[in-house]
């Protein structure tokens, strides 16, 4: 079997993992580095909850094929803080009641994440439109949109000061 040695970066550590030519990144972080995070659900990117972010932008990590990840970076929600203080997009989802299993809630987030990244200010449109991918049996999508919707007037007035 060809197997190949990719370095990158997950939520701000470089990191080195030897793949085979199938593996996923879904699978590099969930079995290689740990990363549990990132869900595995449907594994043919119709769900969302296996979001992340590459270099960037939100995508299905059951989509990425690990062999393609040198010299990338990516971010898990396990990456959106580094201390006990909850990133605005995941308080904003608890004061909403925008999660109740919370097993499509990484993926949520990760795609919210990329959106406010790319636009501050997004309208409700915007909002639905990013997350369109993510599937939520739970909560149905009224509190999502507005979490997300308040999560960024939160970030943009954090920014501000």
């Amino acid at each position: 079997m060809n197997t190949k040695t990719v370095t990158f970066r997950v939520n701000g550590i470089q990191e080195r993992v030897v793949v085979g030519p199938y593996d996923l990144l879904n699978k590099v972080l969930r079995d290689h580095l740990g990363l549990t995070g990132t869900k595995r659900g449907c594994d043919y990117g119709g769900c969302g909850s296996c979001t992340v972010l590459l270099d960037g932008r939100a995508v299905y990590s059951c989509m990425v094929p690990a062999s393609r990840l040198d010299g990338k970076t990516v971010e898990t929600i396990e990456g959106l803080t580094d201390t006990n203080v909850l990133h605005p997009i995941q308080e904003s989802f608890m004061k909403y009641s925008a999660l109740q299993c919370g097993f499509s809630t990484p993926g949520m987030i990760m795609s919210a994440l990329g959106l406010l990244r790319e636009n501050s200010n997004p309208s409700e449109d915007q909002i639905k439109q990013a997350i369109s991918g993510n599937l939520c049996r739970c909560t149905g999508y009224v509190s999502i949109v507005r979490a997300i919707s308040e999560a960024a007037k939160s970030i943009k007035s954090n920014s501000s000061h």
